[in-house]
């Protein structure tokens, strides 16, 4: 009998350049002490989102979440030709017809006067794009209600719609909300365990925050030369460097939250580890443009438990005497991934592999792949295998 698959572990290893990919509150770059060693990272909900917009193109399903599901309704019955109070009244009564509390959208500058209807969940409801026509689907159905009904002016208010139904749309899901999970505690059964288990990315090496001054030109004032001076000044914060990043699928979370579908296992797998391998946060695209590739991209299949190479770079890489950290830093994550599944024991990996930019042949990793495709249909096919096996078994 095939030992079943567990765990499809990634690791990359990507340079960036010149780059603020993940802010915090003040605009500057996030990092982290690490190894007594000061590190450029960003963080796991940034490149989790970059993540799931590139997943989404790439099954063609889509998630929403907001605050606004009522407004978002609205919009959608206006296109429909509903009057624009009534679709108004029907969304503020879609948001306020669940378990979530909500508050009332107050008037810009006025933060005592509400805006009725503008109804805003407490929680972020997180649900199938599909789930709004659903929802007006069901404002249609009760028409005749609404046109009767009052408006929601306070949370008190009560909605004249069905909770129970309003509520079965919010639990629903669709495949970005079964791998990526979904958190609302306020609906009974609406929580989905994620699938899927995103790291932090850091940088490798030691990095030092750069302040880059910048100011704009007034075009008239550079036309007419009538003065000295630029119309605007400013500074911005950046960094640059190559980054450890990592993920892991849990394939019995995921059959747990899909049931036994092979299939739509395969699909979801695949296309979340492509999206890992392509995505990048979009921050300050516009004026860095730091588009890069993994110089190195590691999928190995486990049947125990996913394991981190972070460790690797506790003690930072140092660059080569030309230049350079990525070349080092795929040395050092060769070294520990050789020395810890030695540690560990090699007969829990069911499959080992990677692609890359390097020539070397990176023995503790695995097969070489000629490409990042070939490298996730393999080891997707593998451990899908073994449990499409187990299954049947």
């Amino acid at each position: 009998m095939a030992t079943p698959a567990r765990f499809i572990d990634i690791h990359a290893v990507q340079s960036v350049p010149f780059a603020n990919l993940n802010r915090d509150d003040t605009n500057s770059v996030k990092t982290v002490q690490y190894g007594n060693t000061l590190r450029t990272r960003v963080s796991s909900q940034s490149w989790k989102r970059a993540m799931r917009t590139e997943f989404q193109e790439k099954i063609g399903q889509a998630a929403l979440r907001t605050r606004r599901i009522g407004e978002r309704v609205t919009r959608e019955l206006e296109s429909r030709a509903w009057p624009s109070e009534l679709a108004q009244r029907a969304g503020g009564h879609i948001a306020a017809g669940s378990s979530i509390k909500f508050e009332l959208a107050k008037q810009p500058g006025d933060s005592k006067q509400i805006i009725p209807n503008k109804v805003l969940t407490n929680a972020m409801v997180y649900v199938p794009e599909i789930a709004v026509t659903e929802l007006a689907d069901l404002a249609e159905q009760h028409r005749d209600t609404l046109e009767s009904a009052k408006d929601i002016k306070k949370p008190a208010d009560k909605s004249v719609l069905p909770t129970d139904r309003i509520e079965a749309v919010l639990r629903s899901r669709n495949g970005v909300i079964n791998l990526f999970g979904r958190m609302l505690a306020e609906i009974d059964d609406a929580g989905v365990d994620g699938a899927v288990q995103v790291a932090h990315a850091l940088t490798t090496h030691a990095t030092d925050v750069e302040l880059d001054y910048f100011s704009a030109v007034d075009d008239v004032t550079d036309n007419w030369n009538d003065a000295t001076g630029s119309g605007h000044m400013g500074h911005a914060e950046y960094s640059a460097g190559t980054f450890y990043r990592y993920a892991t699928v849990d394939l019995r979370d995921l059959a747990a939250n899909i049931g036994n579908e092979p299939q739509a296992a395969r699909e979801l797998v695949a296309a979340f580890l492509a999206a890992f391998t392509e995505s990048l946060p979009q921050a300050k695209k516009n004026s860095t443009a730091a588009h890069t590739i993994p110089s190195l991209v590691h999928i190995a299949v486990r049947s125990d438990r996913p394991l981190s190479y972070a460790a690797a770079f506790e003690e930072p890489v140092r660059a080569a005497a030309t230049g350079g950290f990525a070349a080092r830093s795929i040395e050092q994550l060769h070294a520990y991934a050789q020395a810890a599944n030695t540690l560990l024991g090699t007969g829990r990996i069911l499959a080992s592999g990677w692609a890359g930019l390097d020539a070397k042949d990176l023995t503790g990793l695995g097969r070489r792949y000629g490409s990042f495709e070939a490298l996730i249909t393999s080891a997707v096919d593998v451990a899908l295998a073994r449990n499409d096996a187990e299954a049947t078994a």
